[in-house]
C-alpha cells in the first residue's frame, strides 16, 4: 500500500542540543536504511520549513504505523497521512 505522509518536525528551542543532533543523526541512518529497503520510497523537503513530503510503500496500515512511531524525531513531529492508489492513466508499472 502507497502512503503520502507530510511531516513536520520541532523540536522546543529548550531540548539538550546534542542529543537533538544524536536523534537527528539516528533519523537520517534509519531513513535511508529504509528507503534502500524501498520502504520509504520518495522523500522531498519542503522549502523554508523542517518538513517534508514522503512517499512509503507497506504492507498495511499497521506496518506504516509501527514504522512512524518507531522512527527517533516522532516525539516532535506533526504528521498527516494520505492512502495512495494507482491511477488507471500512469504509465508507470511501479505503482501500486
Amino acid at each position: 500500500m502507497l502512503f503520502m505522509v507530510e511531516m513536520a518536525v520541532d523540536i522546543p528551542l529548550s531540548f539538550d542540543r546534542s542529543e537533538a543532533e544524536r536523534l537527528k543523526a539516528a533519523e537520517k541512518e534509519q531513513f535511508q536504511e529504509l528507503q534502500r529497503a524501498g520502504t520509504w520510497r520518495h522523500i522531498w523537503r519542503v522549502a523554508g520549513q523542517y518538513a517534508n513530503v514522503s512517499i512509503f510503500d507497506v504492507e498495511d496500515n499497521a506496518q506504516l504505523h509501527e514504522l512512524l512511531t518507531g522512527l527517533p524525531l516522532y516525539p516532535f513531529m506533526t504528521m498527516k497521512i494520505t492512502a495512495l492508489c494507482r491511477h488507471p492513466s500512469s504509465t508507470y508499472d511501479d505503482d501500486r
